[in-house]
């Protein structure tokens, strides 16, 4: 994970150091040390019903396309329910919600295992309550994600993202070898079984976690225009948007090696403690270059951990795909673990930076869609690709196209602008209505006289404004000019009614106020532009 400079750029004083440099430093909030052990114990369980439902498809069938379905299945729901699951992990009691999210997995857990034992089991029936598990999946991950930035300082998120990141692969190895001794001992039943009593226990142990949840003084926004900001947000985000692009694309290739993984524990003449063996490698070398994250980062541009990350996965990809023996296989899936979380920590940061508090949930549920998207397609494209040529060529072509594609995306686009100042502002003066409308959109108007000398350099930084209002939530933005007056431009922005015209006030960042000052800088009456606000009545 990067620091929050420029690329490569050295930090500006010695002082925060030893914070940023800290990998445990996050671990010493009380708070943050018990979600993150929470976080733990569901990622085990994760872990536990992936390795249980990988290992019993290979006993329901031998085609290559259903195993990785499995993938699949388990990761779809997030691509499918994220943004529904972040809009509401941002408008309602972020607790409460993780905790029911904590109950849905143990739910379909033990009907799992129900199934099982009744002997009803087949492979449709197994993807679908993959599927179930999945959803859980897409309602706990958002909420989540939004909730470490406000468990820690600043300084620390990368340390707080890292921390998680060893959490998960930590959880590669146990639970894997979890599930795989279970599996060996008592059957694929029992894993289900303890996934269920250890969800259980992590709703109970988040419900003593005594958070405050403070109303927004507006109420609520609906779910559907909460949905509408998100993906605003991101679609009028240069950063975000290149952001999502690098991770999709390499997870899109990166999950060929998780979706044949079973397969290949075959190809080697191996069983479930094979399979176990590779998991849990992967898992030691993401755990291993965690703790050389702090160090990479103050050396290396993120472009530059990204770009090694997905070399190092692709050749850890081939030399499974080829690899004759499990001792040969085993170390490549470690420096595969190394790789992933070096390159999905650093674009992690990148994502949160890069978002503010208010939009945070919604924005990681994109970020976390996209990777869920990738992984779900991706698995089936290798899926297929290897029933109709094999595993090994299947994975060689996931590691080839991979690393040129990421090489294209880093081509062309060069994210190298200073990030956006996203450092909530009460600078801008909140209006009032002598009646405030209670239904109707709300249209407003800014006037500006300025040079008509520098008319393009005037509407090239309104169209930076137009981006900053629609972020804010602004249904639609348009700038007027007076065909009358040619140093006459009107800028107006609509509104979905005047309580979300009020919620974009409480939206406004230290960098909108910068914006602000430069537009102003523009205007050449000595009275401030007119601002007029109107309520569309038919």
């Amino acid at each position: 994970m990067p620091d929050h400079s420029l690329p490569g750029a050295a930090p500006s004083s010695p002082a925060p150091e030893p914070v940023l440099l800290s990998a445990w430093a996050p671990l010493r909030a009380p708070v943050f040390r018990m979600l993150w052990g929470t976080w733990m114990v569901a990622n085990i369980c994760m872990w536990m019903n992936d390795v249980a439902a990988a290992w019993l498809m290979t006993s329901l069938t031998t085609s290559p396309i259903w195993v990785a379905l499995v993938q699949s299945a388990s990761t779809l729901p997030v691509f499918l329910l994220g943004l529904p699951s972040g809009a509401l992990a941002d408008i309602l009691d972020r607790r409460r919600y993780f905790i029911i999210t904590q109950f849905w997995v143990a739910a379909v857990a033990l009907l799992l295992c129900a199934t099982i034992l009744w002997g009803t089991m087949t492979a449709p029936l197994l993807l679908a309550l993959t599927f179930a598990n999945g959803v859980g999946l897409a309602m706990r991950w958002p909420v989540f994600a939004a909730i470490v930035p406000e468990l820690v300082p600043r300084p620390q998120l990368p340390a707080a993202l890292a921390l998680n990141g060893v959490a998960m692969n930590a959880s590669r190895i146990i639970g894997p070898l979890v599930a795989g001794a279970l599996i060996a001992s008592a059957g694929s039943a029992y894993v289900f079984v303890l996934n269920a009593v250890l969800s259980l226990i992590s709703g109970f142990v988040i419900m003593r976690w005594r958070r405050e949840h403070v109303p927004n003084p507006l109420g609520r926004e609906r779910l559907v225009s909460a949905m509408r900001v998100g993906v605003q947000f991101v679609r009028q985000s240069a950063r975000l948007r290149a952001v999502l692009l690098r991770v999709a694309l390499f997870f899109f290739h990166s999950t060929a090696l998780l979706a044949l993984l079973p397969l290949v524990a075959h190809g080697l003449q191996g069983d479930a403690g094979t399979f176990t063996l590779l998991l849990a490698s992967m898992g030691a070398g993401a755990i291993a270059v965690a703790f050389v994250l702090p160090r990479l980062r103050r050396g290396l541009s993120r472009d530059a951990l990204v770009l090694g990350g997905v070399v190092l996965q692709s050749a850890a990809t081939a030399v499974v795909a080829l690899a004759p023996h499990v001792y040969i296989a085993a170390p490549a899936m470690a420096l595969a673990g190394a790789a992933w979380l070096t390159t999905a920590n650093t674009l992690s940061v990148s994502a949160q930076v890069a978002l503010p508090d208010w939009v945070r949930a919604r924005g990681m549920s994109i970020f976390q869609m996209a990777i869920m998207g990738a992984s779900a397609s991706g698995a089936a494209v290798w899926g297929q690709l290897a029933t109709m040529t094999s595993v090994p060529t299947s994975m060689l072509a996931a590691a080839l196209t991979g690393t040129l594609a990421i090489f294209t995306a880093h081509w062309l686009l060069r994210d190298r602008s200073i990030e956006e100042d996203l450092t909530p502002s009460r600078e801008f003066k909140v209006p009032s209505a002598a009646a405030p409308p209670s239904t109707g959109q709300v249209r407003v108007t800014v006037t500006y006289q300025i040079d008509p000398a520098k008319a393009a350099d005037f509407r090239a930084l309104m169209l930076e404004s137009r981006r900053s209002r629609l972020r804010q939530g602004a249904l639609a933005w348009e700038l007027l000019r007076d065909i009358s007056n040619p140093g006459r431009y009107i800028e107006q922005i609509t509104d979905e009614s005047w309580t979300e015209h009020l919620r974009r006030f409480d939206r406004v960042t230290a960098g909108d106020v910068a914006l602000r000052d430069r537009k102003l800088a523009f205007h050449l009456d000595e009275t401030p532009p007119l601002v007029t606000r109107c309520v569309l009545e038919v």
